[in-house]
């Protein structure tokens, strides 16, 4: 009985190449989908807010570039395919992004608090700091441009 169930298992279970494709392929689209969070191009899933922050998604595009490199030649056409376009339009969002102009008020009060410099901090009194929020979230983005 049991050389009756294999062979209908092995036909239906993805074989190593097959499984690894797959991890490579979700390990790709992970990285890009956090990559695209931090451009702002997805809302964080977790708060439903967009937020940007240029180095961080740097840091993932980056660490693709690195996959592309260490993985040259030992991809299948479909992988280096997936790879390629993922970094092509990541690189594109990337440099839209820096080109973009400030976050809106609304999306610069949502920052976190490492928004403001410490210079600036020092440089306001705390009742001038909440007047001028916009101008911090402006600043905040203008160091990344």
């Amino acid at each position: 009985m049991a050389a009756i169930e294999s062979p209908g298992k092995i036909m239906n279970e993805p074989n190593r190449e097959e499984m690894q494709s797959a991890l490579f392929a979700q390990l790709v689209m992970q990285q890009a989908n956090l990559a695209m969070m931090l451009l702002g191009q997805t809302p964080n899933p977790e708060t439903g807010e967009t937020m940007r922050d240029l180095e961080s998604a740097q840091l993932f595009i980056g660490q693709l570039e690195m996959l592309e490199a260490k993985t040259k030649g030992n991809l299948n056409a479909q992988e280096a395919a997936l790879l390629k376009q993922t970094l092509m339009s990541l690189r594109m969002t990337f440099v839209e992004a820096v080109n973009a102009p400030a976050p809106k008020p609304a999306e610069a009060a949502a920052a976190p608090a490492v928004a403001q410099t410490a210079e600036g901090a020092q440089e306001k009194s705390p009742s001038a700091e909440s007047a001028d929020e916009d101008q911090s979230g402006k600043r905040f983005s203008k160091k990344y441009s």
